[in-house]
């Protein structure tokens, strides 16, 4: 089945005559510089994003593999405006990105208990253990905004986060965490999958993947239901600072991240936005914040 992504914050591209690619680097380099190329037919100027980790190999991305956000003029030039480490191009909707003041606001086990203020959210949400609540204290730079813990299954309910007081960042239950009771999986499952169907202020889910290993069946399935669900998706990949040769089948995270594109591409007409992050280092979070912002201003003016 092909899923057409997405409908109100995304588009479908028109296909293009030739398939320019751009080679980015992986999206760990620190403080990576950027150079531009012509391509063959010295009309579309791409970046080569240089970074300096040792034996990284740059990754191709397709034009038609990039994402344009509403309002996005894709027939100019647009290479110096794309996301470090990510397939997203900036609109002219970016702005406002920065983490002024960020608060608990409540849990809910269900939709219809969720803050009724009508601020627009972006929900997080991923297979247990994926790095949920470290993602969102990297986001806010808070420390213990959302309790971590190394025991899966910690979230169980919907946790908002009111942020700047003009939008929401929420901590959904992860899936996946076997250990759980069959029936308590089975309620976390129902008011999530009911929380993205129902939910008028939902902008974005993000769907995090953790890059350090292979791309599993689980995710993808998930992946696959909020497309054919015409839910708006971005996919954030965690733990890229994981960079460990030897361990998981010897694949490096931008690695893994490039088989998860490939993967889904089979359910998806146009590819989603992804971002690739890492809490430790903080990689991705200005990127995440920016993405954020293009979306959330978008979704307000429309």
């Amino acid at each position: 089945m092909s899923i057409n992504h997405f409908p109100k914050l995304h588009f479908q591209l028109s296909a293009l005559a030739s398939k320019p690619k751009l080679l980015i680097s992986s999206a760990l380099s620190p403080n990576p510089t950027a150079a531009f190329s012509t391509s063959s037919s010295g009309l579309l100027k791409t970046p080569i994003i240089a970074g300096s980790i040792e034996n990284s190999r740059p990754q191709e991305i397709s034009i038609g593999k990039l994402y344009f956000p509403p309002g996005t003029d894709a027939s100019g030039e647009f290479g110096s405006r794309i996301l470090k480490g990510s397939n997203i191009v900036l609109s002219k909707y970016a702005g406002d990105a920065q983490v002024d003041r960020a608060e608990f606001v409540k849990s809910s086990v269900s939709t219809e208990d969720c803050p009724a203020d009508g601020l627009p959210e972006f929900a997080l949400v991923g297979r247990s253990n994926v790095g949920k609540s470290s993602l969102l204290n990297s986001i806010v730079r808070r420390k213990k905004l959302a309790l971590t813990s190394k025991k899966p299954g910690k979230t169980q309910c919907i946790n908002h986060f009111r942020i700047n007081d003009s939008w929401h960042l929420v901590d959904l239950p992860g899936y996946g965490y076997a250990a759980a009771p069959h029936e308590v999986r089975k309620d976390w499952n129902k008011f999530t999958k009911d929380y993205f169907l129902k939910r008028s202020t939902l902008v974005s889910v993000f769907l995090l993947i953790d890059a350090s290993i292979p791309a599993k069946k689980i995710d993808l399935e998930y992946a696959s239901w909020l497309g054919q669900n015409q839910i708006p998706m971005t996919l954030i990949f965690t733990k890229c600072d994981k960079r460990k040769k030897n361990k998981n089948g010897g694949k490096r995270p931008e690695e893994n991240v490039k088989d998860f594109q490939e993967l889904i591409q089979n359910f998806f007409q146009t590819a989603p936005p992804w971002i690739m992050t890492s809490s430790v280092t903080n990689q991705g979070r200005d990127e995440i914040l920016l993405h954020i912002s293009q979306l959330r201003n978008y979704w307000l003016k429309h």
